[in-house]
């Protein structure tokens, strides 16, 4: 697929996608014969992971490094199991900050939603609306 219809699918605009591209974060699979970039479901699945690390604070490196360690792991290439471990064990350092940012976006959800209550208890009640 093309990018429009990727950036559609994921929700992110072509210049971020590209600017993901330019980092080496995601690569098209392959260019058309006009030399437009073409994606596959797995570059779409990427980029999804991608989106959801954004607002969860992981920075680009980050971002890069579990895509690779993920990418290891998915590989089905022969990895000792010391190296598995290692790889692993990073996915699942990732996971527990994923865990924790969550845990601190629920906090701050909470207290914004007390505060727009709080405000909403100071308004006067106002008459519905007529006709």
């Amino acid at each position: 697929m093309q990018i429009g219809e990727v950036a559609a699918r994921t929700e992110l605009s072509l210049r971020t996608i590209r600017h993901y591209e330019e980092t080496g974060l995601v690569v098209p699979s392959a260019r058309s014969q006009g030399g437009f970039r073409l994606y596959t479901e797995g570059d779409v699945a990427r980029l999804m992971v991608i989106r959801r690390m954004k607002p969860l604070g992981f920075t680009l490196d980050q971002m890069r490094d579990l895509l690779d360690a993920t990418d290891r792991l998915d590989a089905g290439q022969a990895l000792d199991a010391d190296e598995r471990e290692a790889l692993t064990e990073r996915v699942r350092a990732y996971e527990q900050t994923a865990a924790d940012q969550v845990e601190k976006l629920r906090v701050q959800l909470a207290r914004a939603e007390e505060f727009a209550a709080t405000l909403r208890a100071r308004l006067p009640e106002t008459a519905p609306a007529r006709p």
